[in-house]
């Protein structure tokens, strides 16, 4: 009994030690396909060989201190993002009662919130509602931003700062940089109803 006992701590050091190795690996890939860097890429900067960053990945191998290092700076982020757990998969529902809905153009134009507006988000989800014939334009978004719509219902046109008008019947999608003015608008002599899916730049999320 007492050489089990003896044993238990080493056997829940490893078993800890594992778990770090492959959340570690984990969390590599996932922050390094976000960042759009290929294994190749990240290794030239790091000045880790690509190997090793395989091995890391797939949870083969466990960095070192000095490696971790040289994988956070070249990310731009902290040591402790690379071996941080992640937290359970949450479900949150969006009531359309109590959905967010922001009017403009005396109501012509409306945006119902897909998604809560608690937090920092990358990603927002849009219905869009155009009246008969409006036309709405949009200032330009931060650098980077890319918005990609499908028609539900409706003809609409679609103008992104200086490129070429495009009409969109039901069921047609675009996607376009809208870090420059664009314009929405209903060609038809019924209510509109778009879905609307605006991504940010990435920059420091991990």
């Amino acid at each position: 009994m007492a050489s089990d006992q003896a044993l238990l701590p080493d056997g829940e050091a490893r078993d800890a030690a594992e778990e770090i190795t492959v959340q570690t690996g984990q969390n590599l890939r996932r922050i390094r396909t976000r960042r759009g860097y290929s294994l190749d890429r990240l290794a030239k900067i790091a000045g880790v060989s690509r190997a090793m960053l395989g091995q890391i990945e797939t949870g083969k191998s466990s960095p070192t201190l000095s490696i971790l290092s040289k994988i956070a700076l070249a990310l731009g982020i902290p040591c402790a993002a690379l071996i941080a757990e992640r937290g359970d998969t949450s479900i949150i529902t969006v009531p359309r009662a109590r959905s967010k809905i922001l009017a403009s153009s005396e109501g012509r134009f409306r945006t119902r919130a897909l998604f809560p507006f608690e937090g920092e988000r990358k990603v927002e989800f849009y219905e869009l509602r155009i009246a008969p014939h409006h036309t709405e334009s949009a200032d330009a978004h931060q650098h980077g931003t890319v918005e990609n719509l499908v028609v539900a219902q409706g003809t609409v046109e679609i103008i992104a700062g200086k490129q070429a008008p495009h009409i969109l019947g039901e069921g047609d999608a675009i996607i376009f940089d809208a870090d420059v003015p664009h314009i929405y608008r209903n060609m038809t002599g019924t209510e509109a109803i778009l879905y609307l899916v605006t991504t940010y730049l990435e920059d420091v999320r991990v």
